[in-house]
Protein backbone atom coordinates (compact mmCIF):
# COMPACT_ATOMS: atom_id res chain seq x y z
CA UNK A 1 0.00 0.00 0.00
CA UNK A 2 1.43 3.29 -0.55
CA UNK A 3 0.99 5.96 1.65
CA UNK A 4 2.09 9.50 1.58
CA UNK A 5 5.08 10.19 4.13
CA UNK A 6 3.11 12.66 6.53
CA UNK A 7 0.47 9.46 6.73
CA UNK A 8 3.18 6.90 7.04
CA UNK A 9 3.58 5.01 10.42
CA UNK A 10 6.52 3.41 9.53
CA UNK A 11 8.85 2.83 12.36
CA UNK A 12 6.29 3.44 15.04
CA UNK A 13 5.93 1.50 17.63
CA UNK A 14 2.13 1.08 19.16
CA UNK A 15 0.45 -0.17 22.09
CA UNK A 16 -3.37 -0.58 21.28
CA UNK A 17 -5.84 -1.94 23.85
CA UNK A 18 -8.85 -3.70 23.12
CA UNK A 19 -7.30 -5.12 20.37
CA UNK A 20 -8.77 -8.52 19.81
CA UNK A 21 -12.19 -7.30 18.10
CA UNK A 22 -13.81 -4.41 17.13
CA UNK A 23 -12.36 -0.99 16.74
CA UNK A 24 -8.73 -2.05 18.56
CA UNK A 25 -8.53 -4.88 16.32
CA UNK A 26 -9.23 -2.37 13.08
CA UNK A 27 -7.05 0.28 14.67
CA UNK A 28 -4.13 -2.59 15.09
CA UNK A 29 -4.57 -3.65 11.46
CA UNK A 30 -4.76 -0.58 10.43
CA UNK A 31 -1.27 0.49 11.94
CA UNK A 32 0.42 -2.18 10.84
CA UNK A 33 -0.66 -1.66 7.21
CA UNK A 34 0.57 2.09 7.16
CA UNK A 35 3.99 0.37 8.42
CA UNK A 36 4.02 0.37 12.72
CA UNK A 37 5.15 -2.48 14.91
CA UNK A 38 1.83 -2.79 17.19
CA UNK A 39 1.89 -4.58 20.58
CA UNK A 40 -2.03 -5.18 21.35
CA UNK A 41 -3.22 -5.85 24.73
CA UNK A 42 -6.69 -7.07 25.51
CA UNK A 43 -8.70 -9.09 28.38
CA UNK A 44 -9.76 -11.99 25.87
CA UNK A 45 -5.83 -13.25 25.47
CA UNK A 46 -5.74 -15.91 27.85
CA UNK A 47 -2.49 -16.21 29.87
CA UNK A 48 -1.43 -19.01 27.37
CA UNK A 49 -1.83 -16.61 24.92
CA UNK A 50 0.20 -13.92 25.49
CA UNK A 51 3.06 -13.44 23.45
CA UNK A 52 1.99 -14.63 21.07
CA UNK A 53 1.40 -13.18 17.01
CA UNK A 54 -2.08 -12.46 15.45
CA UNK A 55 -3.35 -13.32 12.50
CA UNK A 56 -2.45 -9.48 11.88
CA UNK A 57 1.12 -9.31 12.69
CA UNK A 58 0.79 -7.55 16.51
CA UNK A 59 2.14 -9.06 19.62
CA UNK A 60 -0.79 -9.99 21.73
CA UNK A 61 -0.84 -9.03 25.32
CA UNK A 62 -3.35 -10.12 28.52
CA UNK A 63 -4.85 -7.17 29.75
CA UNK A 64 -7.57 -6.13 32.26
CA UNK A 65 -7.85 -2.60 32.95
CA UNK A 66 -9.21 -2.93 35.90
CA UNK A 67 -6.04 -4.19 37.30
CA UNK A 68 -3.23 -1.73 37.76
CA UNK A 69 -0.33 -4.25 37.33
CA UNK A 70 -1.66 -6.33 34.51
CA UNK A 71 -1.17 -2.29 32.89
CA UNK A 72 2.27 -2.07 33.80
CA UNK A 73 3.27 -5.17 33.05
CA UNK A 74 1.70 -5.02 29.95
CA UNK A 75 3.86 -1.26 29.14
CA UNK A 76 6.76 -3.05 30.38
CA UNK A 77 6.66 -6.16 28.05
CA UNK A 78 5.68 -3.65 25.05
CA UNK A 79 8.77 -1.77 25.70
CA UNK A 80 10.84 -4.58 25.94
CA UNK A 81 9.57 -6.09 22.71
CA UNK A 82 9.59 -2.99 20.79
CA UNK A 83 12.29 -0.40 22.18
CA UNK A 84 10.46 1.95 23.51
CA UNK A 85 6.72 3.45 22.60
CA UNK A 86 5.70 6.61 20.01
CA UNK A 87 1.72 5.90 20.45
CA UNK A 88 -0.78 4.46 22.60
CA UNK A 89 -4.48 3.87 21.82
CA UNK A 90 -7.05 3.32 24.44
CA UNK A 91 -9.43 1.34 23.06
CA UNK A 92 -10.74 -0.99 25.49
CA UNK A 93 -13.91 -0.27 27.13
CA UNK A 94 -16.94 -2.39 28.50
CA UNK A 95 -20.66 -0.63 28.13
CA UNK A 96 -23.92 -1.76 29.54
CA UNK A 97 -27.08 -0.19 29.24
CA UNK A 98 -30.21 0.43 31.83
CA UNK A 99 -32.45 3.35 32.65
CA UNK A 100 -30.83 5.52 34.86
CA UNK A 101 -33.20 4.96 37.95
CA UNK A 102 -32.25 1.21 37.69
CA UNK A 103 -28.36 1.43 36.54
CA UNK A 104 -26.57 -1.23 38.59
CA UNK A 105 -24.12 -0.20 41.33
CA UNK A 106 -21.55 -3.24 40.42
CA UNK A 107 -22.21 -2.35 36.65
CA UNK A 108 -21.42 1.78 37.30
CA UNK A 109 -18.69 0.43 39.11
CA UNK A 110 -16.85 -1.58 35.98
CA UNK A 111 -17.53 0.54 33.58
CA UNK A 112 -15.89 3.50 35.67
CA UNK A 113 -13.60 1.18 36.87
CA UNK A 114 -12.27 0.08 32.78
CA UNK A 115 -13.15 2.65 31.00
CA UNK A 116 -11.90 6.20 32.96
CA UNK A 117 -9.44 4.59 35.57
CA UNK A 118 -7.73 2.10 33.44
CA UNK A 119 -7.21 4.21 30.87
CA UNK A 120 -5.93 7.08 32.45
CA UNK A 121 -3.66 4.75 34.14
CA UNK A 122 -2.31 3.04 30.57
CA UNK A 123 -1.96 6.78 29.75
CA UNK A 124 -0.35 7.71 33.00
CA UNK A 125 2.29 4.40 32.52
CA UNK A 126 2.81 4.69 28.63
CA UNK A 127 3.04 8.97 29.47
CA UNK A 128 5.91 8.27 31.84
CA UNK A 129 7.97 6.92 28.60
CA UNK A 130 6.67 9.21 26.11
CA UNK A 131 8.04 12.60 28.41
CA UNK A 132 11.39 10.99 28.79
CA UNK A 133 11.95 10.30 25.11
CA UNK A 134 10.38 13.81 24.59
CA UNK A 135 7.59 12.44 21.90
CA UNK A 136 4.30 10.72 21.02
CA UNK A 137 1.12 10.45 20.54
CA UNK A 138 -1.84 9.36 22.75
CA UNK A 139 -5.03 8.51 21.34
CA UNK A 140 -8.52 8.03 23.64
CA UNK A 141 -11.26 5.97 22.16
CA UNK A 142 -14.30 8.25 23.46
CA UNK A 143 -17.48 8.65 21.79
CA UNK A 144 -20.33 10.75 20.60
CA UNK A 145 -21.98 9.42 24.12
CA UNK A 146 -19.34 11.58 26.00
CA UNK A 147 -20.45 14.74 23.93
CA UNK A 148 -24.55 14.76 23.91
CA UNK A 149 -26.77 13.05 26.10
CA UNK A 150 -29.41 9.94 25.04
CA UNK A 151 -30.93 7.69 27.08
CA UNK A 152 -29.81 3.98 28.11
CA UNK A 153 -26.06 4.56 29.18
CA UNK A 154 -25.56 6.83 31.88
CA UNK A 155 -22.41 5.02 33.14
CA UNK A 156 -20.96 4.14 29.30
CA UNK A 157 -21.89 8.19 28.48
CA UNK A 158 -20.33 9.10 32.38
CA UNK A 159 -17.05 7.66 31.69
CA UNK A 160 -16.64 8.79 27.98
CA UNK A 161 -17.17 12.25 29.06
CA UNK A 162 -14.79 11.74 31.64
CA UNK A 163 -12.32 10.57 29.12
CA UNK A 164 -13.02 13.90 27.00
CA UNK A 165 -11.58 15.98 29.67
CA UNK A 166 -8.65 13.66 30.42
CA UNK A 167 -7.71 13.55 27.33
CA UNK A 168 -7.56 18.16 27.27
CA UNK A 169 -5.57 17.86 30.52
CA UNK A 170 -3.18 15.53 29.17
CA UNK A 171 -2.71 17.52 26.24
CA UNK A 172 -2.15 20.64 28.52
CA UNK A 173 0.27 19.11 30.45
CA UNK A 174 2.50 17.28 28.00
CA UNK A 175 2.31 19.30 25.12
CA UNK A 176 5.25 21.49 26.31
CA UNK A 177 7.55 18.06 26.42
CA UNK A 178 6.19 16.78 22.71
CA UNK A 179 3.48 14.55 23.54
CA UNK A 180 0.70 15.06 21.90
CA UNK A 181 -2.94 13.65 23.20
CA UNK A 182 -6.37 13.53 21.16
CA UNK A 183 -9.18 11.50 21.24
CA UNK A 184 -11.73 10.30 18.90
CA UNK A 185 -15.48 9.92 19.32
CA UNK A 186 -17.36 7.22 17.46
CA UNK A 187 -20.48 7.57 16.46
CA UNK A 188 -22.32 4.30 16.47
CA UNK A 189 -20.10 1.87 15.08
CA UNK A 190 -21.41 -1.06 13.23
CA UNK A 191 -18.99 -3.43 15.22
CA UNK A 192 -19.78 -6.94 16.69
CA UNK A 193 -20.65 -6.05 19.50
CA UNK A 194 -22.84 -3.44 18.51
CA UNK A 195 -24.56 -5.85 16.46
CA UNK A 196 -25.38 -8.32 19.11
CA UNK A 197 -27.11 -5.08 21.22
CA UNK A 198 -29.14 -4.83 17.88
CA UNK A 199 -30.50 -7.69 18.34
CA UNK A 200 -32.04 -7.00 22.11
CA UNK A 201 -32.53 -2.83 21.06
CA UNK A 202 -33.36 -2.91 17.47
CA UNK A 203 -34.82 0.28 17.91
CA UNK A 204 -31.52 1.23 18.67
CA UNK A 205 -29.62 1.19 15.14
CA UNK A 206 -33.03 2.94 13.74
CA UNK A 207 -32.17 5.74 16.59
CA UNK A 208 -29.68 6.67 15.39
CA UNK A 209 -29.56 6.28 11.62
CA UNK A 210 -32.76 8.41 11.82
CA UNK A 211 -30.31 11.10 13.77
CA UNK A 212 -27.17 10.83 11.38
CA UNK A 213 -26.86 13.33 8.74
CA UNK A 214 -25.04 10.93 6.18
CA UNK A 215 -27.95 8.61 6.39
CA UNK A 216 -25.61 5.32 7.22
CA UNK A 217 -23.73 4.27 10.58
CA UNK A 218 -19.69 3.98 10.78
CA UNK A 219 -17.73 0.40 10.69
CA UNK A 220 -14.56 0.50 12.80
CA UNK A 221 -12.27 1.43 9.23
CA UNK A 222 -13.93 4.82 9.80
CA UNK A 223 -12.09 4.94 12.95
CA UNK A 224 -9.26 3.35 12.21
CA UNK A 225 -8.39 5.82 9.53
CA UNK A 226 -8.35 8.47 12.03
CA UNK A 227 -6.24 7.06 14.50
CA UNK A 228 -3.66 6.30 11.67
CA UNK A 229 -3.89 9.96 11.37
CA UNK A 230 -3.54 11.16 14.30
CA UNK A 231 -0.82 8.52 14.84
CA UNK A 232 1.54 10.32 12.81
CA UNK A 233 2.92 13.59 11.55
CA UNK A 234 -0.04 14.61 9.42
CA UNK A 235 -1.51 15.35 13.02
CA UNK A 236 1.79 16.76 14.32
CA UNK A 237 0.13 20.13 15.36
CA UNK A 238 -2.95 18.57 16.55
CA UNK A 239 -3.27 18.31 20.28
CA UNK A 240 -6.10 18.57 23.01
CA UNK A 241 -9.10 17.60 20.05
CA UNK A 242 -11.39 15.24 20.12
CA UNK A 243 -12.28 13.91 16.38
CA UNK A 244 -15.99 12.53 15.76
CA UNK A 245 -16.15 10.19 14.01
CA UNK A 246 -20.19 10.24 13.54
CA UNK A 247 -21.35 11.28 10.39
CA UNK A 248 -22.44 14.18 11.59
CA UNK A 249 -24.47 13.38 14.51
CA UNK A 250 -23.20 15.84 16.76
CA UNK A 251 -23.32 18.48 14.32
CA UNK A 252 -27.01 19.51 15.31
Amino acid sequence: MTVLPAFSLAGRRAIVTGSESGLGSAIAAAFIAAGADVVGADISVAAAQSGTRSAAGHLRLHLDLANREDIAGVVQNAVQALGGIDVCVNCAGIGGRAPAVDYPDDLWDRVIATNLTGSFTMARVVGEHMLAQGSGSVINIASVGGLVGYPGSVGYQASKGAIVQMTRTLAVEWGPQGVRVNAIAPGHIATELVQRQWQVEPELKAFFLSRTPLGRLGDPGDVAHAAVFLAGNASRMISGQILAVDGGYTSQ
